[in-house]
């Protein structure tokens, strides 16, 4: 029970029982089993237990291969260097040490990614990034200047060097330093999308 509950990041649990001997999943539920006995275990303020599984996902595989695509596409560079099969990839993109997120092309573009360093920084999990818009990172002030970027980076094709303030979903202020932002593309060639990429914050 122990080795499971360490992997489900930023729970708090309690436990009804202390004589649990192991655990399964069922649905959306976590249960221990104490030698027969079902002792159910309330998890409270649970990211998601599916975490660790999101990138297995076959949509997000696919997604994780059109950013590093994008990316090199534009930009000339590859995204994680060395690394041709798509499923480490994905992977390796949602467990990396900088933090990478992009939106789709609605008219009111919504976040359609987010990896494990931009839901820790944003303080949200996957289900509540994924149906952000992408201009509430921003608070209101920043997002004229938001929105001039993201223009350039349709005509341009990507940017190197963006700075900007972001702030998180209980309100901590961060500013972003030399972040690349760049257009996202199909294999056919069709605008799909912005992604953005950066490794520098600092909170104010």
């Amino acid at each position: 029970m122990a080795k499971m509950m360490a992997a489900m990041p930023a729970v708090a649990a309690r436990v009804q029982s202390k004589l649990c001997w192991r655990a399964a999943v069922f649905g959306d539920r976590w249960f221990a089993f104490n030698f027969g006995l079902i002792v159910r275990v309330t998890a409270v303020n649970i990211f998601s237990y599916r975490m660790e599984t999101i990138w297995q996902d076959e949509k997000i595989v696919a997604h994780s291969a059109c950013l590093a695509r994008s990316f090199k596409h534009f930009t000339g560079r590859e995204l994680l260097p060395g690394i041709t099969d798509a499923r480490k990839l994905a992977g390796r993109i949602y467990e990396a040490p900088f933090v990478l997120v992009s939106h789709g092309t609605e008219p009111d573009p919504i976040l359609n990614y987010g990896n494990a360093a931009a839901q820790a920084l944003w303080e949200m999990s996957w289900a509540e990034l994924t149906r952000t818009p992408s201009r509430l990172t921003a608070e209101a002030p920043e997002r004229g200047e938001r929105a001039r970027l993201l223009a350039t980076v349709t005509a341009h094709g990507f940017i190197d060097d963006y700075s900007g303030v972001r702030i998180s979903k209980t309100g901590k202020r961060f500013r972003i330093e030399n972040a690349t932002v760049w257009n996202l593309i199909t294999e056919q060639g069709k605008p799909c999308g912005q992604a953005a990429m950066f490794r520098e914050w600092k909170f104010l």
